[in-house]
C-alpha cells in the first residue's frame, strides 16, 4: 500500500479520509494527478474542464469520470491557470453551496485579494497549494504518485472551519503530500524563493545556449543540466505566475542581481584586496545554502557519493541496483550521465556515509568499474 492510496482497511476500495464526490475543475497535469491519486484511493471523481479534449483525455488515463449535472460534491479542487483561479472559485463555491473549495494555483494572495474584492463569501474556500509538479503538462504527464512525499501548503484564515479545513489537509494526506500551514503572505514569499526564482535563473541561464556555438555545447555535462532542467517550462503559465508574484519575486531578483554585481566586479580585478574573498564567499554561501535544504525523508543529513562507470547495454542499472542490495547499501540519491561520444555512463550514488567504504570494496569485488568517490 503506497502514501498516495491510502485506504480504510475495513471498508475495502474507500479512502480513509476523503469521502463522497470530488469535483477536479481542470484536468491538466495537477488536476488530473488528484484524480488518478483520489481513484485510486477509490474515491467518485468527478471532471470538468473547459477543454473537451483535456477532458476525455484525462478520462481515458483513468483520473476519473466526466461531472454531471446531478453531482453533488462535498469537496472541489480548483485546478485552473491563476489569472482565472478567483472566477472559477467564485463560480464553484455558487454551484455548490455544500462543498468545501479550494485551488492549487502557485500564488495565493492574488486570487485571496480578488474574491474578497467582489465581497464573495468565502467560508468554504481554503486556498491551497501543492509543490509537485513536472517539466511537461497536460492529463497526459499526470501521475497518481507526483505527491508523494510532497508538502501542501493550506492557507487557512480567521474564516476557516476546523471541519473545513480537515477536508483539505485529508485530501492532501489521501495522496501522499504532506500538509503545511502557511499564511497567504508566508506561501507567496516562500515560493519566490524557493520556486519562482529558481525557475527565472533557470530560464535566463539556459537563453545563454540559444547562441552558443555547438562546440560548447558538446562539452556540456551533468552538471548544467541539472541547473537549467526547468528551463522547459510552458512560457505561457510563467507569465500568469511571475506576474501575480511579481513583489516577492522582484525583491529575490534584485537581491540576486546585487550579488552577482559584486561577483563580477571582483572577478574584473581579481588582485585588487578582498577579490578572491568575495569569489570564495560567494562559493562558500552556496555550500552553506544547499545544505540547509532538507534531504531524503525532510531530515538534514549529509551522504557520500561514488560514481560508478555502466555499460550502455540492457541490464546494467538493474544490474547495480541488485549489488547494492545484496551489499545491504540503501541508494539515498541517483542521478546518471551519458558520456558524450562514449557508448557508457556515470552513475552518481548517494549513500551514508558509513558505508561508502564497505560499497565501493564490494561492487569492485563485483567487477564494477568505480570512477571517482568522495575520498579522492
Amino acid at each position: 500500500m503506497t502514501d498516495s492510496a491510502v485506504r480504510d482497511e475495513t471498508v475495502p476500495g474507500r479512502a480513509v479520509r476523503t469521502s463522497g464526490t470530488v469535483r477536479v475543475v481542470g484536468a491538466g497535469l495537477l488536476g488530473a494527478s488528484v484524480g488518478h491519486a483520489l481513484t485510486r484511493a477509490g474515491v467518485d471523481v468527478a471532471l470538468a474542464d473547459t477543454s473537451p479534449a483535456q477532458l476525455r483525455l484525462a478520462i481515458d488515463y483513468g483520473a476519473g469520470r466526466a461531472a454531471n449535472d446531478g453531482d453533488r460534491p462535498s469537496l472541489v479542487v480548483v485546478c485552473v491557470p491563476p489569472d482565472v483561479v478567483a472566477d472559477v472559485v467564485e463560480a464553484e463555491l455558487s454551484a455548490f453551496p455544500d462543498a468545501v473549495v479550494t485551488d492549487v494555483a502557485s500564488v495565493k494572495l492574488q486570487p485571496l485579494r480578488e474574491l474578497r474584492r467582489r465581497g464573495v463569501d468565502l467560508a468554504r474556500y481554503i486556498g491551497s497549494h501543492p509543490m509537485a509538479g513536472r517539466e511537461r503538462g497536460g492529463a497526459i504527464s499526470a501521475r497518481s504518485d507526483i505527491f508523494a512525499g510532497r508538502p501542501w501548503v493550506i492557507c487557512r484564515d480567521g474564516e476557516t472551519r476546523t471541519a473545513d479545513l480537515a477536508v483539505v489537509e485529508g485530501l492532501a494526506l489521501d495522496v501522499g503530500a504532506v500538509p503545511i500551514e502557511m499564511s497567504p503572505d508566508e506561501h507567496d514569499g516562500s515560493v519566490a524563493l524557493v520556486s519562482h526564482l529558481p525557475q527565472v535563473v533557470a530560464s535566463l541561464l539556459a537563453a545563454r545556449f540559444v547562441d552558443a556555438p555547438e562546440h560548447a555545447l558538446g562539452l556540456a555535462g551533468q552538471g548544467v543540466r541539472d541547473t537549467t532542467r526547468i528551463a522547459h517550462s510552458a512560457p505561457e503559465l510563467w507569465v500568469q505566475i511571475l506576474e501575480a508574484n511579481a513583489g516577492s519575486v522582484v525583491a529575490g531578483l534584485d537581491a540576486l542581481a546585487a550579488d552577482l554585481t559584486g561577483l563580477a566586479d571582483a572577478l574584473r580585478e581579481t588582485s585588487k584586496p578582498g577579490a578572491r574573498r568575495t569569489i570564495a564567499e560567494t562559493i562558500r554561501r552556496g555550500n552553506e545554502g544547499v545544505e540547509r535544504l532538507p534531504g531524503k525523508h525532510g531530515q538534514r543529513r549529509e551522504f557520500a557519493s561514488l560514481v560508478v562507470m555502466v555499460d550502455d547495454t540492457s541490464g546494467q542499472l538493474g544490474g547495480l541496483f541488485g549489488d547494492l542490495g545484496e551489499l545491504g547499501v540503501n541508494v539515498e540519491d541517483f542521478r546518471l550521465e551519458h558520456s558524450p561520444g562514449a557508448p557508457l555512463g556515470l552513475a552518481e550514488i548517494a549513500v551514508d556515509k558509513g558505508v561508502l567504504t564497505g560499497a565501493v570494496e564490494g561492487l569492485e569485488a563485483r567487477g564494477w568499474r568505480i570512477a571517482s568517490t568522495d575520498d579522492e
